[in-house]
């Protein structure tokens, strides 16, 4: 919808492909879908559900057996993101690294995005 032909909309790290391939396996899911909403004290979440069929606006990123598919509503936030999956001592989770974001609070788990053209 928003790509740029010949390009994918995210890259996924190797990690992250493990991990999401292990989800869907695991929960015999068809695929993970990112999105946005409203949300947090910085203005905006990821959201992240599994699901058991392909909408065919998602934008499908597949990767080493792991399948991301893009909510139509969030592919214009989404293009240029990395998707990793660290582990550490404390935590472990999913990291966007999101060129679009301007900013994002304290706690990592909301962001505000930079002013789109035209918005």
């Amino acid at each position: 919808m928003f790509g740029i032909p010949g390009k994918q909309a995210v890259t996924i790290t190797p990690a992250a492909a493990r991990q999401i391939s292990r989800l869907m396996a695991r929960d015999g899911s068809q695929g993970l879908r990112i999105g946005v909403k409203k949300g947090g004290c910085a203005g905006m979440e990821y959201t992240m559900d599994y699901v058991s069929e392909v909408n065919p606006l998602d934008e499908v990123v597949e990767q080493d057996g792991a399948r991301v598919l893009i909510a139509p509503m969030a592919q214009m936030f989404l293009i240029g993101t990395e998707i990793d999956y660290e582990t550490g001592l404390l935590e472990s989770g999913f990291r966007f690294r999101n060129p679009n974001v301007a900013e994002s609070c304290g706690c990592g788990e909301s962001i505000k995005f930079k002013d789109m053209p035209g918005a």
